[in-house]
């Protein structure tokens, strides 16, 4: 049963009122942990949102408030008890996708189990990324799959290739990571969710390591230089194969610009595109998206 608050009933639907309801109490406000000392300016700028990843909170500050995120971290420890670490994220960088995080509070151990839609993924923040804002995507890749074989072209810690083996039961994912931080998290995450008889781990570059041939789908999980990497993906796929395409692109190109990189690929292999989905993962930066193409390759 899931109880939903509503001011009447839906139509066929039935509502009851409660006697003595019991209520979630809100979160308080950041600026509610700061006092008269901090000017109006500077409470304005405090961060609205943040993530949690398992014990630990990633918050973005606004650089004219840096000042504050002694403070600021502080806060979200009051907040989160439960929560161990906060880490100012500066956002990733560079072919590895590593992240820019300072510890701001708490403890200097910031390695932790983050749980979602049944997957245990194993990490360190402050080594590794992992984004919040792809979880929808995340829980699709979990209803793909079955019975399939799969290539991760750019596994990470097992962020697509973990939901699809825990929810999917793929026959086989080859999962392929070149920063050898994530690699040796994806090891781990592999048995942390029982599903070594499924999931091979590959540590290297993608475009030496993808097979030829075998997938019935794979996945390009990546952005910035993923159509690089198209040429590899497509040679993945058996006849009729699906492959889905992440790539950053600006909002007035979407889904054009993508879509016209997935067939061109296709054509320099001698095989057609046929675009079946594309959907908007996150915003990524302003003006800019973070899409996925899924396409049938014949």
């Amino acid at each position: 049963m899931v109880e939903i608050p509503v001011t009447s009933a839906p139509p066929g639907m039935e509502a009851v009122l409660q006697d003595a309801p019991e209520f979630y109490e809100t979160p308080p406000d950041l600026a509610a942990f700061f006092g008269e000392d901090v000017s109006a300016e500077d409470r304005c700028l405090l961060p609205r949102g943040w993530s949690i990843l398992g014990k630990v909170i990633a918050v973005k500050i606004d650089p004219r408030i840096h000042h504050l995120k002694g403070r600021i971290g502080d806060a979200l420890l009051e907040i989160y008890p439960r929560c161990s670490s906060v880490l100012l994220d500066r956002g990733v960088d560079g072919p590895f996708r590593e992240p820019s995080r300072e510890l701001i509070a708490g403890c200097e151990k910031t390695e932790t189990v983050h749980r979602e839609d049944g997957v245990a993924f194993k990490l360190d923040p402050m080594k590794v990324m992992f984004s919040p804002g792809n979880m929808r995507e995340r829980m699709r890749m979990g209803r793909l799959g079955g019975g399939e074989t799969v290539v991760d072209m750019f596994a990470g810690i097992g962020y697509f290739t973990l939901p699809m083996a825990v929810h999917s039961r793929p026959k086989k994912i080859f999962a392929i990571e070149i920063n050898p931080v994530a690699y040796g998290y994806l090891l781990e995450n592999v048995r942390l969710n029982g599903v070594d008889g499924i999931v091979l781990p590959l540590h290297g570059d993608c475009a030496a390591l993808t097979p030829e041939g075998v997938a019935d789908r794979a996945v390009m999980g990546y952005v910035g230089t993923t159509d690089r990497y198209l040429d590899a993906g497509i040679r993945a796929l058996r006849q009729g194969g699906v492959l889905h395409y992440h790539q950053t692109v600006p909002e007035r190109l979407y889904p054009g610009r993508l879509e016209d990189d997935l067939t061109e690929a296709a054509s320099r292999a001698g095989r057609s595109a046929k675009i079946e989905r594309a959907a908007r993962v996150k915003k990524y930066s302003p003006g800019m998206l973070h899409a996925v193409i899924d396409a049938r390759i014949e």
